[in-house]
């Protein structure tokens, strides 16, 4: 199994939709297994700039991790149908286990 996860900023657009809602449903159409949207409470990236967006008066736009999860194979090859529409974010993926009950 492979778990990919996508850090954007909430605000970021796809055409007029919020990004996050825009990769959950192409991971929705894609028949991925699993995904999960999270809201970071500070972060930073390459700029090494810390958000911290819960604090009054901030301008700072929150961190989003949308992580999903399915065989190696459709991983791959979902990540590079979502990169030929999208190239902003930071994708990473890592082998995972699964463990069934």
């Amino acid at each position: 199994m492979l778990q990919a996860q996508i850090f954007m900023d909430k605000d970021e657009l796809f055409n007029s939709q919020p990004l996050f809602e825009y990769i959950m449903q192409f991971l929705l159409l894609n028949h991925i297994k699993g995904a999960t949207v999270f809201k970071g409470m500070m972060g930073f990236g390459e700029k090494k700039q810390v958000q911290r967006p819960e604090n009054w008066f901030s301008f700072d736009e929150p961190p989003m991790m949308i992580t999903f999860i399915d065989e190696a194979p459709k991983v791959l090859e979902v990540l590079k149908k979502l990169r030929q529409q999208y190239t902003g974010g930071f994708i990473i993926t890592n082998s995972v286990d699964f463990f069934e009950a």
